[in-house]
């Protein structure tokens, strides 16, 4: 069966994001902080979940507002929008994005091929599972909505958090919505920067 995992940051207060996300500021405002445990850091905690990170997975699985800030058509970006992360991303593997608006696939080095869904969440988990075959592994990579998605589906088997020390205040908050999500906790790490828990996904559905 198909291992669906995701990894998200999550400040103290809950949010994964904070408010007005843009080009200029891509986790929202005052987020800036998220990126230090990531880029910052060379504490051993923090570099085994970046290397997890950028261990190539079967298929991955995103929302728009995680490939790039661009909002309506594809067309009316100012140019071909081509993600956040140049020419060489690090997935190395077939990524489902989640759009309401139709794009050609995307192919870029590394084995990085960006597929547009607009049939919804179901659809797209139902294509990055065919892609990732029966014994392969789904990673969710975001934003705060398809890993919320993924965890009502009752389809996410294992989702670990980075908690950032730090209180943003505002924005999207990961876990909202979702009143009985249970979850077990499997391996635990800390660095000066960030707390990471891996959990098992044990009660997925909000409202169960």
């Amino acid at each position: 069966m198909t291992r669906t995992i995701a990894t998200q940051m999550i400040s103290l207060d809950g949010f994964s994001a904070g408010p007005d996300q843009s080009l200029e500021h891509p986790l929202g405002r005052g987020a800036e902080v998220f990126r230090e445990w990531m880029f910052g850091s060379d504490h051993p905690a923090d570099r085994a979940t970046v290397r997890d990170l950028h261990t190539p997975v079967d298929a991955c699985l995103m929302g728009r507002n995680m490939f790039g800030p661009v909002r309506g058509p594809w067309e009316s970006w100012d140019g071909e929008w081509r993600g956040w992360w140049g020419e060489d991303p690090p997935y190395h593997s077939p990524v489902v994005v989640l759009t309401h608006h139709e794009r050609e696939p995307l192919e870029l080095e590394g084995g990085n091929t960006f597929l547009f869904e607009t049939g919804g969440f179901e659809a797209g988990y139902a294509r990055a599972v065919g892609l990732a075959g029966p014994d392969g592994t789904v990673r969710v990579t975001g934003g705060c909505s398809t890993v919320r998605q993924a965890i009502e589906a009752g389809v996410l088997d294992e989702l670990q958090l980075v908690q950032v020390p730090v209180l943003l205040g505002d924005g999207e908050r990961l876990l909202e919505g979702l009143p009985g999500l249970r979850l077990e906790p499997l391996e635990c790490a800390g660095s000066p920067y960030a707390v990471h828990v891996r959990y098992r996904v044990l009660a997925p559905r909000s409202g169960s």
